[in-house]
């Protein structure tokens, strides 16, 4: 049986070291993971004890294709919290994670062929569920001098039907102040092409709060998720916010591709949203661990690096080490028991020189990996 030009993807490089760490463990051995960008902590107490309730009152059927009224209301309190934004609850898509987010919108936006503008680095699902929709990523490298971050003159005559901007990025953790986001969408408007900004790591920050792209305008599509900063990514569950003469046009989508986010975890999630207390101490530990990777990686011997102002990632430079950043990887699994991500998965182009540090887990679990990378570099 054939099959479609469409599914010719590349892997998700990562989950690939994430099998190979499998294996290891398996084999008895004790592995640090810093290859998965996972918290290490799970879904909020509150969260699972209004599931239980929940489940306990009678079965969990369908939601409406939107998502249960109460989530996409407490969703717009969250942008009058955090941004200071008065949103309309009719905006909000609650979807299967962000990777739902991302289905919906480029159905809503592009048609067959269309070219749309993606930082590199950046994630690499973006490119592949691009190409799965007949759709045509277009890279757009990034300079160290912008924060691995895109710029006007980078998509100029680029003919472009969309730009996706992340701010904080993955991998870098880099973030758009409110100029350099502005400056983008004025750019994407002005040449005709639709602005998607993925916000997924918002509330994981440690000197700035990052800036929304519903802060500068209402024309444009945010999407969100509970994986990251509300620690939930196995429930699978997120959000969009649409322009309201998009909110149909989205909805027609949802209710034929998904019908509907799973309602469990929307309950949980609802819940989730007001366990402040738990979620704030997760990001201290971010904080902590953050402030360990920066001191640690240079003193390793990974010292290219720029400091994350967002998410849990520290993107490095090993062009001084290495020009096969997969084979890099590989041995320090191999020599160090440290599972961390080749560069290749955010930058095909130049990805093998990169490596990407994950320190989303315990403390203890960083403190030792760091010691192990330290070892391992001044035995290589």
């Amino acid at each position: 049986m054939r099959t479609s030009t469409r599914s010719d993807v590349d892997p998700f490089i990562v989950m690939d070291v994430m099998e190979a760490a499998r294996v290891a463990e398996e084999a008895g051995r004790h592995i640090i993971h810093m290859e998965v960008g996972q918290p290490g902590t799970g879904a909020p107490q509150a969260a699972i004890r209004a599931l239980t309730d929940a489940m306990a009152e009678g079965p969990l059927g369908y939601t409406v294709a939107m998502g249960l009224p109460a989530l996409r209301a407490r969703v717009a309190q969250l942008y009058r919290d955090w941004y200071d934004i008065d949103l309309n609850p009719d905006r909000v898509v609650i979807t299967s994670g962000a990777s739902g987010g991302f289905i919906l919108a480029f159905n809503a936006l592009f048609d067959s062929g269309d070219r749309v503008g993606i930082g590199a680095p950046g994630y690499p699902s973006y490119r592949q569920i691009l190409k799965g929709l007949g759709l045509v990523p277009v890279d757009l490298p990034t300079s160290p001098d912008n924060r691995l971050q895109p710029v006007p003159a980078d998509f100029a005559d680029r003919d472009l039907a969309g730009l996706l901007v992340a701010s904080p990025a993955n991998p870098s953790g880099t973030m758009l102040d409110a100029l350099a986001m502005g400056a983008l969408i004025d750019a994407a408007q002005g040449a005709g092409a639709s602005f998607i900004s993925d916000e997924i790591y918002h509330g994981i920050e440690y000197e700035t709060k990052a800036v929304s792209a519903l802060n500068l305008s209402d024309d444009v599509y945010v999407i969100n998720s509970f994986s990251k900063y509300f620690s939930m990514t196995g429930w699978r569950v997120g959000w969009m916010v649409v322009p309201e003469d998009h909110v149909r046009v989205v909805e027609r989508l949802a209710q034929n591709m998904f019908i509907c986010a799973p309602h469990a975890s929307q309950v949980a999630a609802l819940a989730a949203m007001d366990a402040a207390d738990e979620l704030e101490a997760n990001l201290a530990v971010y904080a902590a661990n953050r402030a360990l990777m920066l001191e640690g990686l240079p003193k390793a011997g990974f010292a290219r690096i720029a400091p994350p102002d967002g998410a849990f990632y520290v993107y490095a430079d090993v062009s001084g080490i290495t020009d096969d950043s997969r084979a890099l990887a590989a041995e320090i699994l191999d020599k160090a028991g440290v599972a961390v991500t080749p560069g290749l998965d955010f930058d095909p182009v130049r990805g093998h020189q990169t490596l990407r540090f994950s320190y989303a887990r315990r403390t203890e679990d960083i403190v030792e990996g760091l010691d192990r990378l330290a070892k391992f570099m001044a035995a290589r």
